[in-house]
């Protein structure tokens, strides 16, 4: 009980930069995904570990660097992820922030960054002045052996970190990351007593919006986890796969990373009980790719049905790799809503973007499919691929508004740092934000990707707009009231009230 603290896991907040107003009643709160895996990790191999969610507690700055130095901890580790894979780089706002502020107050203070963002460029953030260390990758090994460290001898020994010699950064060779074959031993699980809570576990988060069924009643206690670890596609606009890196080249890009990682069934099966003992009822599947290997998702599924935990879930799903035969059981295990990846109302723009990897499908019959077992869907859009027209993006508006799902995400496309279509941005000489804020997909300054046709302001317009279009449009709001009742319609129209700002186009 009395020993020193070796690592504080923090996780700053961000989400009044990412999400402006929306960030107060309608945005989700996140367990630390990451964190939670990295402590358990961390403390299954003898290390003292603490959290610390800025997020959930809301806590100011200058109150969360009098809280970090408190806990005296040998290392500081600001783990950046998001409630999206994708938005890492736009929770680098709070992190680099806090940081800061801490290195201000106590110059000593040992820091290392571990997320995507640090993934996809970590000589970037190791010259950050706030930054001692990066991890590479996911950065599991990494951090066991330089926990093993006095953080100055023999660092030059630890493979995938990096650090600064007379203030000049560093980076060792790269470690590989957690196999199938031990996730169960090295990433035992998520570190779920370490959170704070008001009065009792996991009542600090909130589900998203639409997961509760529009019922602010409902939204917490919620919790987040993975069954699985990255993704087998290579599309162009998505970073998941840059924390599978484990090239030391510059210009890796997530594509030059695919492949999954799973945890074992029996041992999930355990983790969705623990979860379940501690009053959780409302979880977030965060894999990108759950409805994809039934060696996998089968066992977990019938497990979750024949114990009837009473767990409202999502889980995402590429449109394409939805298998109608095992809708049945999915809904049997809890799972609620199924999150599909349309993407675009174009294929070929949808197969152009993807490396030609997706399938044709009857879309209209897979959402048809998914309702008639019950289930909801979210379905996800993006503007502004490389490509895409005025009429291109007509075009997915148009599917959206004909599919009329219980949920619809509208993404601006980004060139967000680790996807392939950043480094092709780059060697194009297409203009990228010059702020991590300039990634989010909802901030003040998101600046998305411009197209061949389209400036980045028409590409933000389009979107905001037909975000707009498709929530007051009266046949979604019939739908919203039939499925879940009045309030949630009135919820959803609540919603639709709060504009963002956006200083792309002049407000």
């Amino acid at each position: 009980m009395n020993r020193p603290l070796d690592v504080l896991f923090v996780s700053a907040d961000s989400s009044a930069d990412a999400y402006q107003d929306l960030s107060k009643n309608f945005s989700a709160i996140e367990p630390p995904t990451w964190a939670l895996l990295l402590a358990q990790s961390c403390r299954s191999k003898g290390f003292g570990v603490s959290i610390l969610d800025c997020a959930a507690e809301r806590l100011r700055d200058e109150l969360a660097v009098a809280r970090i130095a408190g806990h005296k901890a040998r290392l500081i580790c600001f783990v950046v992820y998001g409630q999206n894979p994708n938005s890492g780089t736009t929770n680098m706002i709070g992190a680099t922030r806090l940081a800061r502020s801490l290195k201000e107050e106590h110059p000593d203070a040992r820091t290392c960054f571990v997320g995507s963002h640090t993934s996809a460029l970590p000589s970037e953030v190791l010259a950050l002045s706030e930054v001692d260390f990066v991890l590479l990758n996911e950065g599991v090994y990494a951090l066991h052996d330089l926990l093993k460290t006095d953080l100055e001898a023999r660092i030059e020994q630890v493979k995938g970190i990096g650090y600064k010699v007379d203030g000049n950064p560093v980076l060792n060779p790269p470690e590989r990351v957690v196999p199938s074959d031990r996730m169960d031993e090295d990433l035992p699980g998520m570190a779920w007593d370490l959170l704070p809570y008001r009065e009792k576990p996991l009542d600090l988060y909130r589900a998203h919006f639409w997961h509760a069924e529009f019922n602010h009643d409902l939204r917490t206690p919620f919790a987040s986890m993975y069954t699985s670890l990255g993704c087998r596609f290579k599309c162009d606009f998505c970073m998941i796969n840059i924390v599978n890196r484990t090239s030391d080249a510059p210009s890796a890009t997530a594509a030059d990373s695919t492949g999954m990682r799973f945890w074992s069934p029996e041992f999930m099966l355990g983790e969705f009980e623990r979860l379940a003992d501690l009053g959780v009822e409302t979880i977030r599947i965060a894999d990108e790719m759950f409805f994809l290997d039934k060696r996998y998702f089968g066992p977990l599924i019938d497990g979750l049905a024949e114990r009837n935990m009473g767990l409202r879930m999502w889980a995402y799903s590429r449109v394409d790799t939805v298998r109608e035969r095992y809708l049945e059981q999915f809904q049997k295990a809890g799972i609620d809503w199924l999150a599909l990846g349309v993407e675009a109302g174009s294929q070929e723009i949808r197969r152009e973007v993807s490396k030609g990897s997706y399938e044709d499908v009857n879309i209209r019959k897979i959402v048809s499919s998914v309702r008639a077992e019950g289930m909801n869907v979210i379905s996800n859009y993006i503007f502004g691929f490389p490509d895409d027209t005025v009429e291109s993006m007509q075009e997915t508006l148009d599917l959206a508004m004909e599919l009329n799902t219980e949920m619809a995400n509208m993404y601006p496309c980004q060139a967000l740092p680790g996807s392939p279509l950043y480094y092709k941005a780059k060697a194009n000489g297409w203009k990228l934000p010059d702020s991590y804020s300039g990634y989010g997909f909802l901030s003040y300054d998101s600046e998305p990707l411009p197209t061949r046709h389209l400036s980045a302001a028409e590409v933000l317009k389009f979107r905001d707009e037909a975000w707009n279009t498709y929530f007051t449009n009266q046949p979604y709001l019939d739908l919203v009231e039939q499925t879940f009742g009045k309030p949630q319609r009135e919820n959803v129209e609540s919603m639709t009230r709060i504009r963002l700002k956006r200083k792309l186009l002049g407000d």
